[in-house]
């Protein structure tokens, strides 16, 4: 059936297309392989045919690069001529290795002291940025006190001429106060690189528990290159006689934080566009103090790269209360409707929705509905009466939540569910948190929960065959709020549960914490990994099994010039605990998948991506799988063994005829280490 084009596409289909090509010469130079966020490589050397017959080529491990192991390792590596970039270690050290062997040729590390200690977001964080002008070479990364460093890529030697000797203080130039030592932002994200400008976003604390509703504020600055003076910044809560005040009632916009942006950016070189994910404002989960929808919270913003000035803007969430932060790098494509190829912008979420839109204009390559969603009755909200609704594709995970949506391998733990989702409320994606009551209703159970349907690592494009390609985890979150007690915070309200002595952690009940923040010293689970039970992560269960059917995790291919759902399939295997639980004794279960936060990587043929949690392999060893699957079937035609889980999105490149996969693992026991598989000789 012919899909009729929306106004402004026809025009659009005029200008310059900055089509995708992903990764380029067998290297990896940016985060997502390009500016596009499209995590694809055109390489086949590793294929249906051999994949299984991959061998560990190098390791390196990161224990001493920091005062104490990681367990929480996420970094995704460069290659730029032959040599591999990344962050890694608790302080987050820059390495270079060879990337054919790698033998570390040169690492830089800060210790920032109180100030990186007190840093929101710790540990190694996402990466590095690679800058050069044909002749120079610079490594550009943000440290966890959020300082912005630029190396020589050779040396590792800061650059004298970039910022004050090779460093710019992101605390500061920031058009508001923040304290230099214990001010509450900081970044895991890797900076983006277009051109000769560095753009760099912001994050914060998880925000169920804020201390405070005025909090600082998450703008995004773009800087030179060069010598690292700020170009310009961009307001995401607007300022007094800026565009979209008006969407804050009460002055609250003179208040209010967060609203920054922790994930990857993406960037349209020819056109000079840049795209920020942006998450919601203080707090995650009460928004009383912030009246109104509250731009640009939780929308997707294009923004002039050389000014930063507002192209157009889209609000995924109005007046957000679920932590739907828009997670990761929009994903740009170039597609075709009606035989006309439309430059569109496709982002992931946290909802399992995939929004699709003309990437020039913001206008929505299919409706986007408002349709009315559940109000709530918590005192002092403010709700919206509506909220934004894809009509293609459609959801690509569990969205809210149903009886049809528990538990049923047996009937008996159907009807166990039914009584436990008795003292919560259910319902349909958007319903709000409630007060927590003692007799109820505890909480609001909501799915995908705030770690749940996509996170941070995003989704991945084939622009050869106009496929998407993204990972989801089917999680809950319980939604409660409790008026705080011993001075916790100035808020109204912030997340608990009215039981006494309730676990209400910053993530939130069935929650694990936000990205980049530290994991336990030992057997952190932490974001990367969806802790709280190897069965899924979702904290509420029924004799230790998630309280949702399976798939825990699946990945998705959706047809982009159709906007349609070519396959599906759970990812990973069954977790220990649910193919061993007594009550399945007797019950046959298909390969569940497993919760976590993964990317995937496609190739000229294959999806690859790792497990995220251990599983007891047949032959008894603990560990994880890297997988492929035919890009065009989903079906799985390899996997290596790996002995702790993903938890950084795999690369690949083509170094001396040879092509090498390599992936970030760790895990509970497991710190951090990089793994590069290749072909045996």
């Amino acid at each position: 059936m012919g899909i009729t084009p929306v106004a402004g596409l026809l025009v659009c289909a005029a200008l310059p297309l900055a089509g995708q090509s992903g990764a380029k010469n067998g290297e990896w130079t940016t985060y997502a392989g390009d500016l596009g966020a499209t995590r694809y490589a055109p390489l086949d050397q590793i294929n249906a045919s051999n994949f299984g017959k991959l061998e560990v080529a190098w390791r390196f491990k990161t224990d001493s690069l920091g005062p104490r192991p990681e367990y929480q390792y996420e970094g995704t590596p460069l290659v730029v001529h032959g040599i591999l970039y990344c962050t890694a270690g608790s302080r987050r050290a820059v390495v270079a290795l060879n990337a054919a062997t790698g033998e570390m040729l040169w690492m830089h590390s800060e210790n920032e002291g109180k100030r990186g200690e007190m840093a929101p977001r710790q540990l190694s964080g996402h990466g590095v940025s690679y800058w050069t002008d044909g002749q120079e070479e610079r490594i550009i990364y943000v440290t966890a006190g959020y300082r912005m460093i630029a190396l020589n890529a050779k040396t590792g030697v800061p650059v004298p001429t970039f910022g004050v000797n090779g460093v710019v203080d992101l605390k500061l130039d920031d058009d508001q106060e923040i304290d230099l030592v214990n001010g509450e932002v900081g970044l895991h994200s890797t900076p983006l690189v277009a051109g000769d400008v560095v753009v760099v976003g912001a994050a914060h604390k998880a925000g169920g528990t804020p201390v405070s509703f005025k909090h600082v504020k998450g703008y995004v600055r773009g800087y030179d290159a060069r010598t690292g003076k700020r170009l310009w910044i961009f307001h995401t809560i607007p300022q007094s006689g800026e565009f979209g005040i008006e969407t804050w009632l009460n002055d609250s916009w003179s208040y209010t934080g967060n609203t920054g942006v922790w994930a990857q950016m993406s960037a349209d070189e020819k056109t000079n566009t840049l795209y920020l994910p942006v998450e919601l404002p203080t707090g995650d989960y009460y928004g009383g103090h912030r009246p109104g929808a509250g731009l640009f919270g939780e929308s997707l913003v294009a923004l002039d790269l050389k000014t930063g000035k507002r192209k157009w803007h889209y609000q995924l969430v109005h007046h957000g209360l679920w932590d739907m932060d828009i997670p990761c790098a929009p994903i740009l494509t170039d597609i075709t409707i009606d035989g006309r190829t439309v430059p569109a912008v496709a982002q992931p979420t946290k909802q399992s929705f995939l929004y699709v839109f003309n990437r020039v204009t913001g206008k929505p390559i299919w409706p986007i509905e408002e349709r009315p969603v559940p109000k709530g009755d918590v005192p002092g909200e403010w709700y919206s009466p509506t909220q934004p609704f894809p009509t293609k594709p459609p959801g690509y995970d569990t969205q809210g939540v149903s009886i049809d949506d528990l538990i049923d391998y047996t009937p008996e733990l159907r009807e166990e569910a039914i009584k436990l989702v008795s003292k919560y409320k259910i319902g349909p994606i958007f319903t709000p948190p409630v007060v927590s009551k003692i007799d109820g209703p505890l909480a609001a159970i909501t799915a995908p929960g705030s770690t749940g349907g996509t996170n941070w690592p995003g989704g991945s494009y084939d622009p050869e065959q106009h496929i998407l390609y993204v990972f989801s985890q089917t999680t809950i979150a319980a939604l409660g709020l409790v008026p705080p007690t011993n001075g916790r915070s100035d808020m109204n309200f912030i997340q608990g549960s009215a039981v006494p002595g309730a676990r209400t952690p910053s993530g939130g009940v069935g929650s694990p914490p936000e990205p980049g923040e530290p994991a336990p010293a030992r057997g952190g689970a932490g974001r990367g990994q969806a802790g709280l039970g190897e069965g899924g992560g979702q904290g509420l269960s029924v004799h230790g099994l998630p309280l949702l059917k399976p798939p825990y995790g699946r990945i998705t291919a959706i047809n982009l010039d159709k906007g349609e759902i070519v396959w599906q399939i759970a990812h990973g295997e069954t977790p220990d605990n649910v193919r061993n639980n007594p009550a399945l004794k007797g019950v046959n279960i298909p390969r569940t998948g497993r919760s976590g936060l993964l990317g995937v990587l496609v190739t000229k043929t294959l999806v690859i991506a790792g497990e995220a949690g251990f599983f007891t392999t047949p032959n008894g060893q603990r560990g994880a799988m890297l997988r492929a699957y035919d890009k065009a079937t989903g079906k799985e035609v390899g996997a290596v063994y790996m002995p702790a889980p993903q938890t950084g999105s795999p690369m690949t490149y083509m170094l001396n005829g040879q092509q090498y996969i390599v992936l970030a693992i760790s895990g509970a026991g497991y710190s951090g280490e990089l793994v590069a598989f290749r072909l045996g000789a």
